[in-house]
């Protein structure tokens, strides 16, 4: 199995150790048995965050997080993705979620991993009742659960 997870942060910190990020991406790819795989994840800024928002979205203002999946795996090619999370979002949501912020982090990552994989959600407040949101929820038990031992 060849995973390449590449985590880097454009400024600051990244709020969680860098092997937390990986094993929380290694963890959602493995649940889809994805075997092939070649991941970045970048924390940027709220400025460059809303610039990809409104430049690949056509969205205005910042967001959480931003994923693109570039290539499917296949047996021949790794799954390719791009993952960028805005840490003073993450910050700010985990605050007003009375979580840590390295909870949010993984959750982040888990949801930029899905979405790299092709998984999807309804906009606004039905997103928590999605197949995806609950696929993701279990992951974070499951990446927290591990982290702790």
């Amino acid at each position: 199995m060849s995973i390449v997870v590449d985590v880097a942060v454009e400024q600051g910190r990244l709020g969680m150790p860098r092997a937390l990020a990986e094993a929380a991406a290694r963890a959602t790819l493995r649940s889809e048995r994805v075997r092939h795989a070649a991941l970045s994840i970048a924390v940027v800024s709220n400025r460059t965050i809303a610039a990809m928002n409104r430049q690949h979205l056509g969205h205005r203002g910042t967001t959480d997080v931003i994923s693109f999946g570039f290539l499917p795996a296949t047996d021949d090619a790794p799954l390719t993705g791009d993952i960028y999370i805005a840490g003073d979002v993450a910050r700010r949501a985990a605050r007003e979620r009375r979580i840590t912020l390295r909870e949010e982090l993984v959750r982040l990552v888990v949801h930029g991993t899905l979405h790299v994989l092709g998984h999807d959600h309804p906009a606004g407040s039905a997103r928590v009742a999605s197949d995806m949101w609950k696929r993701q929820e279990r992951l974070v038990a499951r990446v927290l659960r591990t982290a702790r031992r």
